[in-house]
This record gives C-alpha cells, sequence and structure tokens, in this order.
C-alpha cells in the first residue's frame, strides 16, 4: 500500500499532518479505518497489517496527534479533542463513515471518537488500551511494571513533575514481555519506524499525552454506542488487561477478548482479527 501524505489547516490555525493510502496503490471504496497510535509514535498506520487491509479493501487514514511529527502543539488537550480533528480530517476527505482502531495509548483516543462521532463511526478495536483515570473501582496502577506506573505518576503531579521525570527518564527493557521483545524482533520491528521520528522533536507530543491520560477525558467511554472490541494482553505489564476488564463491564457493546499469553506489543498479533472484527461490522 502507497502511503501519502499530507498538513491539514484546522480551523483553529492548528496543522495536522495526515496519512491516508487512498487512491493509487490504496482501496477507494472499502472501509476506511482511522488509526490511532500509541505514545510516543507518530501517525504512520501500521504496515504489518497492509497485507491484511489490502484483502479486506481497508482504506488507512490517520495523523500524527498535536505535538508529534507534522502536528502542531496544541497544550492542554484532553482525549476528547481527538474526536474534532478526526471528524475535520474525514470531512477534508469527504469521508462520510467510518472505523477506528487504536493501540496503547491510542486506545482512549479511539474511544473518544466512538462516544462523542456516533454518527460517524461504525466501530471500535482497541489493543492494549487504558481506561479512565478516574475508573471507579479499577486500582489503576495495579500490574504496572514500575516505570510506567512512576512516568504516569508523574503525570499526575502536573506538567511541571512530569517534564521532570522525562528529563532523566530511559527505556526500560522489563516494561515488555518475552512475546514482546519477540514481536519487535521481528514483524513489529515497524515500531522502529515511528518511535524515533516521534521523539525527534522533544518530548512534548509523549508528555501531552500521558498529562491527558491521567486527567479528565472529556467523555464517557461508556456512550460508546457502536460495536466495540477490546483486545488485551494477559500479561501486559504496560497497560494491564484490568483496564479493559473495566471497560467491558460497563459497555453494553462491548466484547472483550485478552489474549492470556500476550504483552502490550504480542497482542498486535490479533491485528487481523480485529481489522475482519471492523469489517464484519462495517454495513
Amino acid at each position: 500500500m502507497r502511503v501519502r501524505e499530507s498538513d491539514l489547516r484546522l480551523g483553529d490555525g492548528r496543522r495536522v499532518h495526515v496519512y491516508d493510502t487512498g487512491g493509487d496503490g490504496g482501496p477507494d471504496d472499502g472501509l476506511v479505518v482511522f488509526w490511532h497510535h500509541g505514545t510516543p509514535n507518530i501517525g504512520s498506520p501500521p504496515a504489518p497489517l497492509f497485507p491484511a487491509a489490502a484483502e479486506l479493501s481497508v482504506r488507512w487514514v490517520s495523523y500524527d496527534r498535536p505535538g508529534y511529527g507534522g502536528s502542531s502543539p496544541l497544550p492542554g488537550r484532553d482525549i476528547a479533542s481527538a474526536a474534532a480533528d478526526v471528524r475535520a480530517i474525514a470531512d477534508a476527505l469527504a469521508i462520510g463513515r467510518f472505523a477506528v482502531l487504536g493501540h496503547s495509548g491510542g486506545g482512549p483516543h479511539a474511544l473518544a471518537c466512538g462516544a462523542l462521532l456516533p454518527d460517524r463511526v461504525t466501530g471500535v478495536a482497541t489493543a492494549a488500551g487504558l481506561a479512565p483515570y478516574d475508573a471507579e473501582g479499577l486500582d489503576w496502577f495495579a500490574g504496572m511494571v514500575p516505570s510506567s506506573a512512576a512516568s504516569l505518576r508523574a503525570a499526575a503531579e502536573g506538567r511541571a513533575a512530569k517534564e521532570a521525570y522525562e528529563a532523566g527518564a530511559g527505556y526500560d527493557p522489563e516494561m515488555f514481555t518475552a512475546a514482546d521483545h519477540e514481536a519487535l524482533a521481528g514483524t513489529w520491528s515497524w515500531f522502529d519506524q515511528v518511535v524515533g521520528p516521534a521523539l525527534e522533536g522533544g518530548p512534548d507530543g509523549l508528555i501531552t499525552d500521558d498529562l491527558a491520560y491521567v486527567a479528565p477525558w472529556g467523555f464517557d467511554p461508556v456512550r460508546v454506542t457502536a460495536p466495540l472490541l477490546l483486545l488485551h494482553g494477559g500479561q501486559d505489564r504496560i497497560a494491564p488487561a484490568a483496564h479493559s476488564r473495566w471497560l467491558a463491564d460497563r459497555s453494553q457493546t462491548a466484547e472483550l477478548r485478552v489474549r492470556p499469553a500476550d504483552g502490550h506489543i504480542s497482542v498486535l498479533g490479533a491485528g487481523v482479527e480485529a481489522l475482519e472484527w471492523l469489517a464484519a461490522r462495517a454495513g
């Protein structure tokens, strides 16, 4: 699939960098799936899923969230703001209805689209996503590797604390399971192409993401009325599976699929499954 990149100027003057596999080399008339990337990534759609997408006539559309890659920062943004950006992109590309798929930190942003764009979204799928920080009855940090918990606890203290934390933070391989490391060395080595570029301009995108996860999201995920698929690895050390279980328990449209042996990255082995699920509900 050929990915076309362009910049869209929004009504508030911000620039959003957009990716689209429509046109030459990509399907025009099939299901549109908006990809919501994780933290810290740029928005390039997931190349390991391109073969399955081609078979299903899926057209990928995605974008760099504010502060990443070619998109302007949006200080103080909440998770809900993603829905307005997606609506603007869809309108600019003359896309009516579409599905959304989010991995990791992209999960909450996909949920925002499902909750706030019910007239546009045909289905929502998340993999290794988070529940709201104020989720009643959920021990939000339980099961997280210490480095992930410390990073998000710093965010909960505010921007200054988060910036100070990131100034001294380093890569912690313990956040990933053996299955994750295997995926990262194989099919999902694709992450090398989206993590580095996300940090080239500094940590603003990452910091703003993490601040948004631990602040009020700006919507209630229970409002998602479209079919919802929640995929999660049972061994996830970054966003424990309890987060998807909490969401599933409160959603009338959710289907929860926990993969017991998977972690945060290896759960994307079910990415083809998620695309097939979304395609089956697109009508």
